[in-house]
């Protein structure tokens, strides 16, 4: 199983080595060409998503994502990535669109604000969760299905084959979200 790991800004690194733990093959996207190549599910990592927005569109790298991402290729999206994915994003711009939540930008603070604690994932149980600058779900609607809180605020969701996380489970060793994502993509 091929895994792309978009590799413009974040923890891509971190995040092949999870998947490679686990078995699956990696394939770091930078360019266009890259997204063009076969694979069968997409991680969109963390990072300043207003920058990896614009990253994203200097290589004209979008549309062959978001075309993929429309036609229903699995993708996991954690802090910045689950803001990428956002339909609606308090404080920014959508970028994909793709995922019928609302986000609120930088929701925890400014990265002093960072923090670790463990949450309940649905279906996992209970796992740790790195927040860094983290943003937070604001509202699901649809088929959009909260997954996990921290403090009261929704910090997972799946819609379909859509995964969003506002925390970082490639920070630390439990593979546990990541085995999560490759079994939807079964």
């Amino acid at each position: 199983m091929m895994v792309a790991v978009l590799a413009l800004q974040g923890a891509f690194e971190e995040h092949e080595k999870m998947l490679r733990k686990l078995g699956a093959d990696t394939l770091q996207i930078r360019e266009k060409r890259d997204a063009e190549k076969q694979f069968e599910g997409l991680i969109i990592p963390g990072g300043e998503s207003t920058v990896m927005h614009k990253l994203l569109s200097e290589p004209d790298i979008f549309d062959v994502l978001g075309e993929r991402i429309a036609q229903g290729m699995p993708v996991f999206g954690t802090c910045a990535g689950m803001i990428l994915l956002a339909k609606n994003v308090e404080g920014g711009k959508p970028c994909f669109g793709a995922m019928d939540i609302s986000v609120k930008r930088n929701a925890y603070g400014r990265q002093l604000g960072s923090f670790h604690t463990d949450v309940n994932f649905k279906g996992i149980g209970i796992v740790p969760a790195t927040f860094i600058r983290a943003p937070y779900i604001e509202k699901a609607e649809n088929e959009a299905e909260i997954l996990a809180w921290a403090d009261g605020s929704a910090v997972a969701a799946r819609e379909k084959n859509m995964l969003a996380t506002a925390f970082h489970p490639e920070l630390c060793d439990d593979t546990r979200v990541h085995e999560y994502f490759l079994n939807m993509m079964k």
